[in-house]
């Protein structure tokens, strides 16, 4: 399953879509690249908001 996980960082707000089991799985993979991060939400992946909105690939997911 995929969701979507919001996080700020530096005073700037951003989102990154992740594959995970659960949202904290998801969550963890952000905080585990970002440990600055500050995790403000996670959710099952909307593909129409997605991609309106493209979202950036941490270093983990960078090959998909």
């Amino acid at each position: 399953m995929q969701f979507t996980v919001g996080f700020k960082l530096n005073g700037k707000a951003d989102h990154v879509v992740l594959d995970g089991q659960d949202a904290l799985a998801a969550a963890l993979k952000v905080k585990a690249e970002l440990p600055e991060a500050l995790i403000m939400y996670v959710r099952p992946q909307n593909r129409r908001g997605d991609t309106r909105h493209p979202t950036h690939a941490l270093a983990d997911d960078a090959g998909r």
